[in-house]
């Protein structure tokens, strides 16, 4: 969990009226995989005002129907804690894993930065692309598009050293999360 600056007050701080420090979660749900269920998922956050960074599902139990979202959303440790609550009394929603509590969890995510350059920049963007092993997965004589993944920060960082280079557009996945060691959620 990321610890951040001191949030403003919302309707969803702690009754103290103290604003608290505001920190990155990422929650893991298990879903029943049936039209409608991420729309309410969604609308849980949106109709409460609370924001989501990043956001994937996908079938991950084609046999018993099931899906899993994971969900990557920032708020002080009371608001993550109502989050994780409400989302548990939404019917077709099986479990809800908070797995930033857990502190064992390994998140990864797969992004497509596309870079525009010749010559010296061109060269420059092959180099850091090699030493962050990001891999061309098209190429042109004045473009590129580099496939990495690994932890968003690493991403984050690879982005803000393409921009001076030719950053021209970025696509990402959201995080995709899973625990450490030999349980399951």
């Amino acid at each position: 969990m990321n610890a951040q600056t001191p949030a403003a007050l919302s309707p969803y701080s702690s009754s103290n009226g103290k604003a608290s420090r505001t920190e990155t979660h990422t929650l893991s749900v298990l879903v029943d995989n049936e039209p409608g269920v991420l729309a309410r998922v969604v609308g849980l956050f949106s109709g409460r005002g609370y924001n989501i960074e990043s956001l994937t599902v996908a079938e991950v139990a084609h046999a018993q129907q099931l899906s899993r979202i994971t969900i990557v959303t920032t708020g002080t440790p009371e608001t993550i804690e109502q989050i994780s609550h409400q989302l548990e009394r939404i019917v077709p929603i099986h479990k809800v894993t908070d797995l930033s509590l857990l502190g064992n969890a390994v998140e990864r995510e797969l992004a497509m930065i596309k870079v525009r350059g010749k010559g010296e920049n061109r060269v420059e963007a092959l180099r850091l692309a090699e030493a962050f092993r990001a891999r061309v997965i098209d190429a042109s004589l004045e473009s590129f598009v580099f496939e990495l993944t690994g932890a968003p920060k690493k991403i984050d960082d690879f982005v803000e050293l393409m921009r001076p280079i030719g950053l021209v557009e970025v696509a990402r996945t959201g995080v995709a999360a899973i625990t450490r060691g030999p349980q399951g959620m």
